[in-house]
């Protein structure tokens, strides 16, 4: 199991206890080591900054005592935000029909950025994208980064479901 691995598998049971959603965990820098958590509430309310700190608060006693991680690092804790990022195979169905931005660590058609109206994910797990070009159909695993497009659709969805509690 490396590191990446290691830290989904403390972070995730404790955030579901908790009631919420494991999004991303990712952990860079050498200079000033960051491990960030991002993470949603599980009955789909928005995240507020107690939210964070309580999850701060729990991953911090559960990272001390088992240490992954070697040296000094800062713990960042935060929701996914509006214009998200795109991880996980419910997030392309989930956020289908929005724009959306691709990157690929394959070519796909000739290409490894995409940029488009995102059609979801089909049983193969294959993430569609309509393009100015066309549909195109990439391989979850080969999505290296995906995220959601700042637009006026999708703050108004947003802010209409955060309307409804």
């Amino acid at each position: 199991m490396d590191r990446q691995q290691r830290l989904e598998a403390l972070a995730e049971p404790m955030l579901e206890s908790m009631d919420y959603e494991l999004v991303r965990v990712h952990f860079q820098g050498r200079q000033r080591p960051t491990l960030q958590v991002m993470a949603e509430r599980k009955d789909g309310q928005p995240m507020n900054v107690e939210d964070c700190a309580s999850i701060s608060r729990a991953l911090s006693a559960v990272l001390d005592v088992e240490n992954p991680i070697d040296g000094a690092y800062v713990l960042e804790v935060s929701s996914p935000g509006i214009d998200r990022p795109l991880i996980r195979a419910k997030d392309f169905a989930a956020w289908a029909g929005f724009e959306a931005k691709l990157e690929s660590d394959q070519p796909v058609d000739g290409r490894r950025r995409f940029k488009g109206k995102l059609l979801g994910i089909d049983g193969q797990d294959m993430v569609g994208i309509a393009t100015e070009t066309g549909e195109a159909r990439i391989p979850l695993q080969a999505v290296r980064a995906a995220k959601l497009v700042l637009t006026d659709d999708l703050i108004a969805a947003v802010t209409k479901n955060n309307g409804q509690g």
